[in-house]
């Protein structure tokens, strides 16, 4: 009896402990299930918070009226109108603007003096170097003696003749015998002059003998020493340079050569120096090469020892100005469309403006077509706009080159 008595009251203990057990698990579940609502019930009020918000900016709300968002900050100028320098920069060599190969004229010979040296200037028909001309020399006086023989025998025949005329009215002389002194005296006359002209020819080759200087310049090179023999196959042994003038042969591309005009000033920088050389265009070249698709414009330069015919250089030609707006290379923007720029509205909204562009320089690039230089042009952050979108304008004030 009392063994059944403990475990009936081992078995109601029991049941009273899963009663409280199955009591604190209730209790949690409905402790989770307020804590889920509470959840449900933060998150619909932040969504119908942000839907608010998202009606509000779209009726046109401003920041600080509640839309909750800031516009844009991006720079634009005013361009303006400007006078843009159309500069064309080329490559190319230096040159004598009239270089003049000299060499031997006459016969030859053995050079016996070279007078001059590169660098030097020379006057027109100045002796640059002498050959050898004893030979000559004799020729020359045999000549002049028959020359002087000549006029002995003419002078002999004219005084025969003037005598035969007084005798001939005497009788002592007939006519026909005038007549044969006269022929005497006319042959006489004609070998002085051919004695004469052979003088003057062999003077004149002897002259020819002396290398001169065509025309008056600058002494570029030399190619002749004494004791060397020379004759009219030697080749150049002298260049000069035509008055002292270079030029400078710029190298330009087809569609540059075409905006190049004579007469254009140009600035030439030798390599090696930063010094620059003004200049003048005096010549476009005529042709364009088939192999390079390019052609010469020359300048012409004043003589300066830092210009050296057969350098490398670089040039500036001023091929004119024209008037036109000018924005910096990160205002204009790309694609398939061509190029354009955005531009701002009355009300500050993004415009997308389709522009033509011109000659790129270190101020910028000029704008041909599309603005007029009144619009206010956004001058960065470009890439980032879409049309019609607000932004607010950080006005900057152009430089006018």
């Amino acid at each position: 009896m009392n063994y059944e008595a403990r475990m009936f009251g081992r078995d109601e203990q029991l049941a009273i402990a899963g009663e409280g057990e199955g009591r604190s698990r209730r209790r949690w579940w409905i402790i989770g299930g307020l804590i889920a609502v509470a959840v449900l019930v933060a998150a619909w009020f932040a969504f119908a918070s942000g839907a608010a918000d998202g009606e509000k900016a779209a009726a046109g709300g401003t920041p600080g009226e509640g839309g909750g968002r800031q516009l844009p900050v991006v720079s634009v100028a005013v361009p303006g109108r400007q006078e843009i320098d159309r500069v064309i920069t080329g490559t190319g060599s230096l040159a004598a603007r009239r270089e003049m190969p000299v060499g031997v004229a006459g016969e030859g010979g053995e050079v016996t003096r070279v007078l001059v040296e590169p660098g030097d200037w020379v006057a027109a028909g100045q002796v640059l170097a002498t050959v050898d001309r004893s030979v000559q020399t004799q020729t020359a006086q045999s000549q002049a003696a028959s020359i002087r023989v000549a006029q002995a025998d003419l002078e002999l025949a004219q005084a025969e003749l003037e005598r035969a005329k007084q005798l001939v009215g005497r009788g002592f002389i007939s006519k026909a015998d005038v007549d044969r002194r006269t022929a005497t005296r006319d042959a006489a006359a004609a070998r002085v002059r051919v004695a004469q002209a052979q003088h003057s020819e062999t003077a004149a080759r002897n002259r020819r003998l002396d290398i001169r200087s065509p025309a008056a310049g600058l002494v570029l090179t030399r190619a002749v020493e004494p004791g060397q023999i020379v004759s009219s196959g030697s080749g150049t042994l002298f260049r000069v340079a035509q008055g002292g003038q270079f030029e400078m042969r710029v190298q330009l591309s087809e569609a540059d050569l075409q905006r190049v005009p004579v007469g254009a000033r140009a600035e030439v920088t030798p390599v090696g120096t930063s010094e620059r050389f003004a200049g003048q265009v005096w010549q476009v070249s005529p042709v364009i090469d088939p192999q390079t698709r390019q052609g010469i414009a020359r300048v012409a330069l004043t003589y300066n020892k830092a210009l050296r015919p057969g350098g490398f250089a670089s040039a500036n030609i001023h091929s004119g100005g024209q008037v036109a707006p000018m924005l910096p290379q990160s205002a204009i923007q790309s694609d398939t469309k061509g190029n354009f720029v955005y531009v701002l509205n009355a009300k500050d909204e993004a415009e997308r403006r389709p522009i033509t562009t011109g000659d790129v320089s270190d101020a910028g690039v000029a704008i041909t077509s599309g603005l007029n230089g009144t619009e206010r042009v956004v001058l960065t952050a470009g890439a980032f706009l879409n049309p019609g979108q607000k932004v607010k304008p950080n006005l900057i004030k152009q430089q006018q080159r």
